[in-house]
């Protein structure tokens, strides 16, 4: 058969270069076809993961693009784990050859499969797989670090692609077309409830008003020993400072000026002093759905209102002073 017959049959991108003697007799790959890689739910996974891994690594000035072509030095799997595991792993921040990539790829590797108490062949990724930019074990992997460390990022259910593996026989490359299922498909019982404010807005959007006066009451109440007020919770949260005095109020912190800006004059400041907020509210188990400080700072209702209901959830039922629990917006 023709090489051109080949790309035809199985719908191969003529990019792939798939000539027999780079496969051994017996040897397997798989790949992605173009339908595969453009199907609405792959590409939703895809993007929820990478917002994740910024989100969680925007500290350290981290940025994905492609996780088919970020991630397959180590680097930031490196930085990535140590944040999720809160740990130091023993490997060389860069790695600038390939066999040193390789070798810092295994170390974090081997910790990954040790915390999520795997062997490496019942994994679905492989040194090999990761190293060689296999978008299929790169996703398997950052699932599976999702599902450990952060079980409610709202990852699309039920997204399986069609895979073509190819083999190597003795009578010539053998094709054939798999499922390959990535997320769970949801049920009933175990599907993670709807985010709040997602509901919020598109089932009873004149109810919005309602419940951010009365959680602009519960945050005044709090702040009122500070002398500080709140009228306006869609822009008065932007800059992270009152943010922070609220949860140093609520969580007992004391925060040292030289930790935040008091008068941020940048966007940067007010991004910095959001971001300590957020990984503060991390750290106390408070974020359980994940929240950009850049949307924060860029006074996105729903986020912000995400951030002080997290709050208001902790804190609502606390006693005040006449011995009266507080309630919740219906």
């Amino acid at each position: 058969m023709e090489p051109e017959a080949i790309y035809n049959l199985l719908q191969l991108p003529k990019a792939v270069d798939l000539p027999a003697e780079e496969l051994p007799q017996g040897g397997k790959k798989k790949y992605l076809p173009p339908t595969s890689r453009k199907d609405p739910k792959f590409e939703e996974l895809q993007k929820v993961l990478m917002e994740w891994i910024n989100a969680t690594l925007l500290p350290e000035h981290i940025v994905v693009r492609s996780l088919e072509e970020d991630m397959f030095d180590g680097l930031i799997l490196h930085h990535l784990f140590q944040k999720l595991a809160a740990l130091k792993l023993e490997a060389q921040d860069i790695a600038l050859t390939a066999a040193s990539q390789r070798h810092k790829l295994e170390v974090v590797l081997e910790a990954v499969n040790q915390n999520l108490q795997l062997q490496e062949p019942q994994a679905k990724w492989s040194v090999d797989t990761i190293f060689n930019k296999d978008l299929l074990a790169t996703l398997h992997l950052l699932v599976a670090l999702a599902k450990r460390f952060q079980p409610n990022l709202p990852l699309p259910t039920g997204v399986q692609v069609e895979v073509i593996t190819i083999e190597s026989t003795k009578s010539g490359l053998k094709s054939e077309k798999l499922l390959e299922q990535l997320t769970e498909s949801s049920t009933d019982k175990d599907q993670p409830s709807k985010d709040v404010f997602d509901e919020l807005f598109k089932l009873a959007p004149e109810k919005v008003n309602a419940v951010k006066q009365a959680i602009v009451s519960f945050v005044n109440q709090k702040l009122d020993s500070l002398g500080l007020s709140v009228q306006n919770l869609d822009t008065q949260f932007a800059d992270g400072v009152i943010l922070l005095l609220l949860i140093g109020q609520l969580e007992g912190f004391f925060l040292h000026l030289k930790e935040f800006y008091l008068t941020p004059n940048s966007p940067a400041e007010m991004l910095h002093n959001v971001t300590l907020a957020l990984e503060l509210m991390k750290d106390e188990g408070l974020l359980s759905y994940p929240v950009s400080p850049e949307d924060i700072v860029n006074k996105d209702s729903k986020s912000t209102l995400r951030v002080l209901y997290s709050l208001f959830c902790k804190h609502k039922l606390k006693v005040s002073v006449d011995g009266t629990p507080r309630g919740t917006p219906s």
